[in-house]
């Protein structure tokens, strides 16, 4: 059996498997996965790039009008994959979510203490299905749909947001702004963007005196993020709440020096990550801390999954369970967990089935791991892309973004 047919199986297999969830287990986090987290030192952002063949189900850059675009590269639905390529040069897609955009980061020393992390971008091409180089930005967003992205120029915190047509690769507006933005998310429908706003670039990081091997870092005092936006996007208007930077009672950050913001399910609130309990915290429109919505109390930022096109199931960390490679899965109207294959849950591609990171069936390292499809109930995954190599900011390392093509 090839592996389109693989893929059709297991989405097949996906509708018709009904399993009920096991019964709740102790939400049990690995080691390996606290010091995965420990070592983030960027939030969740949002998906990024473009693929075609849909209906535009989101405001477009000229004011609103509906715009359906021709067949290019790929069928709606269409499933796409290609375990022997790392990183990917051509379309990966799964159900619902769409591989937009790939980046690798890369650290080069400002001084002996200060280094400064920048991403570099391969959108994909919507005519011929590869992904190529674009090094203009220094982050990028995409909206539901996949046919606007939101991108920063290379200097952050940016003065403006530009609106970039990924039809065409060209900005067809710009969004000016008095605070200056270091990251920015899509809501859900795509009618809005959330932008946080920075008083110095956040991906500059600053080593401790008595660092020997260039793994620790100091934490800066004040801490860069200053608040956000929420913004039209047709019309690019909106407004600017300031936040301050949530501390322990020690005085100590709770947050990383990038802590991007993002809106939450269904638009209301905003929120962001927390590196202490209880993990996040919402706000409204005006800045103002909230309890966290019915539906997103499980939530946890650094699960990128986060909840099932149903809203009724949300991705959570790292299990390990009954198996190597596990990770627990939330049912929100029973409670109940159950685990389903891979390390990492990075996207759904059906109300039953996601896109993670695993590692090979022989194991090896927790570095050493590739896209796969998983279904809740099953213990099939299907290889999408490549394996990575490296770890950490190694060449070779490549990290996906991905966005939703209804």
């Amino acid at each position: 059996m090839n592996v389109e047919e693989l893929l059709r199986d297991t989405l097949r297999e996906q509708a018709a498997e009904q399993l009920p969830l096991r019964a709740g287990f102790a939400d049990q986090v690995l080691a390996v996965r606290r010091r995965r987290r420990a070592r983030r030192l960027a939030s969740v952002a949002v998906a990024t790039a473009a693929v075609v063949a849909v209906a535009v189900g989101v405001p477009l850059l000229d004011g609103g009008k509906d715009d359906v675009r021709p067949a290019g590269v790929l069928d709606p639905g269409e499933t796409r994959a290609h375990p022997d390529q790392s990183p990917p040069r051509e379309l990966i897609r799964a159900g619902d979510a769409t591989m937009a955009a790939y980046y690798t980061t890369e650290s080069v020393e400002q001084t002996a203490r200060r280094s400064h992390t920048t991403r570099t971008y391969w959108l994909l091409d919507q005519r011929t299905g590869r992904y190529e180089k674009d090094a203009r930005w220094s982050f990028v967003a995409v909206a539901p749909g996949l046919r606007t992205a939101a991108v920063l120029e290379r200097k952050i915190p940016a003065r403006r947001i530009g609106l970039l047509d990924l039809t065409t690769g060209k900005v067809a507006r710009w969004i000016q702004v008095e605070h200056g933005v270091g990251g920015v998310a899509f809501s859900h429908d795509g009618r809005e963007l959330v932008a946080t706003t920075y008083s110095a670039d956040p991906d500059v990081a600053t080593r401790a005196a008595d660092d020997k091997d260039g793994t620790s870092f100091a934490m800066p005092v004040t801490m860069p993020r200053t608040g956000f936006y929420v913004l039209d996007v047709a019309s690019g208007k909106g407004s600017w709440s300031k936040v301050g930077s949530p501390h322990d009672s020690m005085g100590l950050p709770t947050i990383n020096v990038r802590q991007d913001f993002a809106p939450s399910r269904f638009g209301q609130y905003v929120w962001a990550g927390l590196t202490s309990e209880p993990g996040m915290q919402f706000y409204d429109r005006h800045g103002y801390e909230v309890p966290a919505p019915a539906g997103e109390r499980n939530l946890k930022w650094y699960v990128e999954a986060g909840l099932s096109p149903d809203g009724k199931r949300v991705a959570g960390d790292f299990a390990g369970r009954t198996m190597k490679t596990s990770s627990w899965i939330t049912d929100l109207g029973t409670g109940k967990k159950t685990e389903v294959h891979g390390q990492q849950l990075l996207a759904w591609a059906g109300n039953r089935s996601l896109i993670a990171w695993d590692i090979g069936k022989d194991g090896g390292s927790e570095f050493h791991n590739r896209l796969v499809l998983v279904t809740i109930g099953s213990d099939r995954t299907v290889p999408l892309s490549g394996f990575r190599k490296g770890a950490g900011r190694d060449a070779g390392r490549w990290t996906p973004v991905f966005a939703e093509s209804r």
